[in-house]
């Protein structure tokens, strides 16, 4: 029945094991900056209702702050998430899209036309100076550069971080089709799963010369899981008792014993490589002692 699923997506006919004990890991960390971007969205509300008791003009005035204000909160939300994606991973690509210091424009230009539609030019000024500066002091610039691993040439690192990033994608995706279950054990089996595959992320990120090896397993392999999450969800959800549960745990059983062996195996090669550079290095100082003692 697991075949249903997994299909010609499924990662060799390697024998299921059980999988590892861990924390489950929820990819969903609280960002640093919660509170904080919780309370741009809750600070401009004040002026949606005090806008109905102004005079026209500084009625629309005081609206278009509001919609701008929220904006920012929605740039500033997103940009503190790309950060810290960005500071989980050894390899990453910068944002393409600086979204936190567009908020702080936006945050400068709402707070503006706030202090324009209530008083002067020299409120406006006032209030957007304090405001952007307020904001980039809180959450502080989007990073401005690429981040690899040291002695990795940018063409490796670039494309380590392609993959990941693709990667990440189907499994973003992965959980939010099984979050419309609502179903907390079979989100809990997805996330142990999605553990063990950002394991294998942050190896390949530690050394991208497994990238070539483990290319289908961040493309191929979860781009068909995705697949599979997805028809899954919607058989699950027109027959929650058709079998279809056991099937998808089973898939997750078989992905994840892969994926941890395949981790394993990387692991175990840059072992060997060590173990080579660390004879070859003995060797050559056996013969600059040897030589040294003539």
């Amino acid at each position: 029945m697991a075949q249903r699923y997994g299909g010609e997506f499924s990662p060799g006919g390697q024998p299921k094991t059980p999988p590892p004990t861990r924390r489950p890991f929820d990819g969903q960390e609280p960002a640093r900056s919660a509170g904080r971007v919780n309370f741009l969205f809750l600070a401009p509300l004040p002026l949606a209702i005090r806008a109905f008791f102004q005079p026209p003009t500084e009625m629309a005035l005081t609206l278009v702050a509001f919609g701008i204000l929220i904006g920012s909160a929605w740039l500033t939300r997103d940009g503190v998430m790309a950060h810290q994606a960005y500071d989980a991973r050894k390899i990453a690509r910068r944002p393409a899209i600086p979204r936190k210091l567009f908020g702080t424009v936006l945050m400068g230009a709402g707070l503006s036309l706030v202090g324009f539609a209530g008083g002067s030019a020299l409120n406006a000024a006032i209030f957007g100076a304090l405001g952007a500066g307020l904001h980039l002091a809180a959450f502080g610039p989007d990073p401005l550069r690429n981040k690899g691993a040291e002695g990795v040439d940018e063409f490796q690192t670039d494309r380590v971080a392609r993959a990941v990033g693709e990667a990440e994608k189907h499994l973003n995706a992965m959980r939010e089709a099984v979050s419309r279950i609502r179903d907390r054990r079979v989100e809990a089996r997805l996330d142990q799963f999605i553990a063990t595959a950002r394991d294998m992320f942050r190896t390949v990120e530690d050394d991208p010369r497994d990238l070539t090896s483990a290319r289908k397993y961040l493309g191929v392999y979860l781009l068909g899981a995705r697949d599979a999450t997805t028809k899954f969800v919607d058989i699950h959800l027109r027959d929650p008792h058709g079998g279809a549960l056991g099937d998808y745990e089973t898939l997750l059983d078989d992905l994840e014993a892969n994926f941890a062996a395949k981790t394993k195996q990387f692991l175990k090669d840059d072992r060997s490589d060590l173990d080579v550079e660390i004879e070859v290095l003995r060797e050559r100082l056996a013969r600059e002692g040897v030589r040294s003692e003539d």
